[in-house]
Formats: structure tokens, sequence, C-alpha cells
């Protein structure tokens, strides 16, 4: 049976916990690989809108097995807030429906502390982190000093973790003027918790392996965006892991040769959160347009999201480093009434024009667009099922971004509702 990876294609926000909801519904386990709560995917099902930031999206869909990867930093306390909110709205989360990854490192409240005094004192060049203490924790997982969830069901072994991260962060603290962190406060607060995370903890590499022997569908759900990759994106206004589809074998202990398909979500514009360069960024009525009528305030931190033009150079660019097979299409209708839309179809640099985005921090903020124009249509797609549906220029439109990012659109998503959804190519097809 084909296993679907899900990886945004942007900058993060391109409706992925749409598009993962709708093809859960036909997986059998649906694994997250990367990231931490800073990722915000809502889930709009009859009518009920969800908003997931550390649980995998599958945890909506009755009798599937959500699995939360080693390739995940994880705060317990947040999770656990989270599993109560969700079951507040009538979802049953147990141990038979949600499996966390035994080696999966945690975000303790040190590391959040960390994360915002750096950002407040960083006055040169912010990077734009949510606070939530997820760079911090991947700097103590690549340090071998983080605290793993299995650590929690040894008591001498959690304590000699937490001893061995404290010289560490103490030493930090002190440079950043915080107060020394309460070693013994800590340990109490991380016994405490302990039972409520280890029931849900397993050998996902081991579980997952035995489900694709056994034949069953995997989906891997992906947080935040390509262009955020540690390794591949703007850096350094990039998240401090591998967002592309690669991850999704090193995330949960699974190999690539388990990954049959690779779907790119990508919004028919563009928006990024936070700080960094953004060559078709709009400053202008048609900007504030996008941003209006798509709604583009960041589920995890409520900021308003920059907008501009679809930019078909990035988005070839991000399809070429996770081996997208298709994309899923999403926002269409926020274009609806435009007269004239904008494509970026290359940029220029020092009179040089170029057909990607360069690597160098400089060079990427010096890049200016190349525009190609096309009609706009006034006509509605939103709630549109089919392709007689779309009005001819979005279709135009649709076959345009194709052409121009190599790579066909495998679906096209129309609302928020999970059935406004155009299939094109399944890609759960075998």
């Amino acid at each position: 049976m084909a296993n679907v990876v899900v990886v945004g294609a942007q900058w993060g926000d391109e409706g992925k916990g749409k598009i993962v909801d709708w093809l859960s519904e036909r997986a059998d386990v649906i694994a997250r690989f990367q990231g931490g709560h800073n990722a915000g995917h809502t889930l709009v099902i009859d009518g009920n809108v969800y908003k997931l930031h550390a649980l995998p999206s599958g945890v909506v869909r009755g009798g599937k097995l959500s699995v939360i990867g080693n390739g995940v930093v994880l705060d317990p306390w947040h999770l656990l807030k989270e599993i109560e909110t969700i079951r507040g709205q009538g979802v049953e989360i147990t141990p038979e429906t949600l499996m966390i990854a035994e080696n999966t490192p945690l975000i303790l409240p040190f590391h959040g502390e960390l994360d915002r005094a750096r950002e407040g004192q960083n006055s040169v060049a912010k990077i734009g982190t949510t606070g939530r203490g997820i760079g911090p924790a991947y700097e103590d997982k690549v340090g071998r000093r983080v605290i793993r969830v299995a650590d929690l069901a040894d008591d001498a072994t959690l304590e000699l973790r937490v001893d061995r991260a404290l010289v560490h962060h103490n030493a930090l603290r002190s440079g950043l003027g915080l107060e020394p962190i309460d070693r013994d406060g800590l340990i109490a607060q991380l016994k405490e918790i302990a039972p409520e995370i280890l029931r849900y903890a397993a050998p996902v590499w081991k579980v997952m392996n035995e489900k694709r022997k056994a034949g069953k569908r995997i989906l891997f759900e992906g947080a935040q965006g390509a262009l955020l990759d540690i390794d591949f994106g703007t850096y350094p206004f990039v998240t401090s892991s591998n967002v592309i589809a690669g991850q999704a074998a090193t995330g949960t202990g699974i190999g690539p040769g388990a990954i049959d398909y690779v779907l790119g979500i990508v919004k028919a514009y563009t928006t990024r959160v936070g700080e960094g360069p953004f060559p078709t960024e709009l400053h202008d009525d048609d900007g504030q347009r996008l941003g209006e009528r798509g709604h583009e305030f960041g589920t995890t931190t409520g900021r308003k999201r920059r907008c501009g033009w679809f930019d078909a150079c990035l988005v070839r660019q991000t399809c070429a480093t996770s081996g997208v097979n298709g994309i899923s299409l999403t926002k269409l209708d926020v274009l609806d009434g435009f007269e004239t839309l904008k494509i970026c179809v290359g940029y220029e640099l020092d009179g040089e024009k170029l057909d990607y985005l360069p690597t160098a921090a400089d060079q990427q903020a010096r890049c200016t667009p190349i525009y190609e124009e096309m009609k706009g249509w006034s006509e509605s797609t939103e709630g549109a099922r089919s392709w007689a549906d779309l009005p001819a220029e979005a279709i135009k439109y649709v076959r345009r971004v194709e052409e121009l990012i190599e790579c066909p659109v495998a679906l096209l998503s129309t609302s928020p509702e999970r059935d406004d959804t155009i299939l094109v190519t399944d890609p759960f097809a075998d």
C-alpha cells in the first residue's frame, strides 16, 4: 500500500491541516516527524474547528493510530493540555490511538526561557521565533544533553540527565542575567508528569515498520514549510529542524524506501510569518486584500502574516529538495476578484537574472522578483469540487503554476472545508 509524506512547500501556513485530515480518512497511521508545538494546524470538520499544535492531525479521526516521532521535540505539559482541550471537543485520545516515540526529546521550561531571553536581547537580527523553546531543545539534542521520553521511566537516569543539562544551561543563564535553574523543582515536575507521558510511550520505529510490513497505509505529517528547513531554508530565519520530506524517514525510524509519494502543500499566493527575506512581499492594497481574504493570522502566534504574489521559483526549488511528486494547491478562492494576477518567474540580482533563490542571506535580501502577469477572474471558486466549477481563467492560472514549478497539481483546495477539494491524482493510489 502507498505511504505518503505531506510537506509544506513554502514558509508554512499552506493549509496542511485540512489536507492531512482529508487524506487521513484513508490512512491507518498518521505520524508527525519533526518540529514542535510552534506548528499550528487548523481543521474544520462538520463546522467544528480543531486547533492542533503538538498532536498529529489524525487524532480527530476515529480508528487511526497517531504517532509523535523522534524527530519532534515535545513539551509534555503543553501536550497534556492539548489532549484535554481536544477531549473537551468530544475526541477520545488513549494509548491505543496516540503513541510517542521513546526517544523523543523533551522541551523543558528553561528552553522557553532561554529562547525568549535570546530573542529579547538580539537587537542585531531577530530570528522571529515563537519563544516556545523549540530551538534550544534541538540544540540540546545535538549537544547530547537533552532529556528524552524514555528517561522519565528511571529516577537515577533522569537526575543524571538533568544535571548534565544544567551544567550547560546555568552557564548560559548567567551570561544572560537569568537566575539558576531550580534543580530539585524541575526534577519534581518531571517525576509528577512522567506517568501521564509514559503511558503513551512506545518503540515507534518498531511499530512503524511492523505496520508497513502488514500493508497499512502511513501518512507522514510535516510541520512548518520547506523554506524554513534548517539546511535548505532562508537561513538563519528558519526553524531548528529539517522540514523537507527526507526527514520523514529519520524522524520516525522507518527507511526512506517506505516513502511512496510526496505531496507538497502550496498556497495559490505566498505568505510568511516573522523575519527574513520575502522577494514577492506586497506592501500595497493587493497585499492587504490577500491578508484579509485569506484570514492570514498564525494559528500558534496570532501574528499577522506577510503576503505576496505566488513565487514559482521558490516552489520549484522546494519541490526539488523534497522530491515532490504532486502538489495540493490551496486557497485558490482568495484570488477571486483580482483583475490581474502576478507570478514570480525569476529574480534579478545585481543585474543578473536567476531562476533560483541564492543561498547567501545578503543576496536573498537583494533579489527583486521578475513577474509574469495573468488575467484574473471575477467568478467565485469557493467551494468548487470539480474542474467544471472553475472559471476558465482560474484553470489557466493553475496550469501555468504547474508548468512553472515543473510539478503537477494532485489536489486543489477551494475552502477550509475538507470536502471542498478537487482530486486530480490520488496520492494513496498503488
